[in-house]
């Protein structure tokens, strides 16, 4: 048997390093973004590529049925990743670095919110769409890794996780996001409470 104990701890050290380094300030901005956006009725639109669209699509589960339950207003959360048809199409059609943006032409309500992930911070694909959607009243979040790349100078508000490896970044999105949905869970339950 190979003996994969310092490659584990390894990962685990720098994965809670990353950790505790974050920004929680700017995760409570972003999880106050998404209360109004749920107050005012707007929509959440996550958007990723890869392990990164994994995670947007995530969100989609954790905030329209995991904050969502026992709520008689549900959240409206939409992962532009997911509609594999219609990916395909734009894809095809227009170009790859189109298919986030040509969505949310259909979507895009002013106040919305675009939250796009990618670790590099340069997917061209979420660069467009969050480009579009500041233009068009939308509200924009960009998760990144890295350096941030340009994700986090184009994005209104960004949650930078400042790590040179992808899995450990893309670890750590996930679990901001389980943040912002118990710290939401949370707060419903304070108002059904009082």
């Amino acid at each position: 048997m190979i003996d994969f104990t310092s490659d584990i701890k390894k990962y685990l050290q720098l994965l809670e390093k990353k950790l505790s380094a974050l920004n929680t300030g700017q995760i409570n901005q972003i999880v106050n973004i998404i209360k109004s956006a749920y107050d005012h009725g707007n929509t959440i639109f996550t958007m990723g590529n890869g392990g990164s669209g994994t995670t947007a699509s995530h969100i989609v589960c954790d905030f329209n049925r995991g904050a969502s339950l026992n709520l008689a207003k549900k959240f409206k959360v939409v992962c532009l990743n997911d509609n594999i048809p219609s990916l395909s199409a734009i894809a095809n059609d227009v170009s790859y670095d189109a298919i986030f943006e040509e969505q949310l032409k259909n979507f895009l309500q002013p106040g919305d919110v675009v939250m796009g992930i990618s670790v590099s911070g340069n997917s061209g694909n979420i660069i467009r769409a969050i480009e579009y959607a500041n233009r068009n009243g939308g509200t924009t979040i960009g998760f990144c890794g890295f350096d941030g790349g340009r994700l986090k100078k184009t994005a209104k508000y960004s949650i930078h996780v400042k790590v040179n490896d992808m899995k450990v970044a893309e670890d750590i999105h996930s679990i901001i996001s389980h943040m912002m949905m118990k710290a939401l869970s949370a707060e419903f339950t304070k108002r059904k409470n009082k």
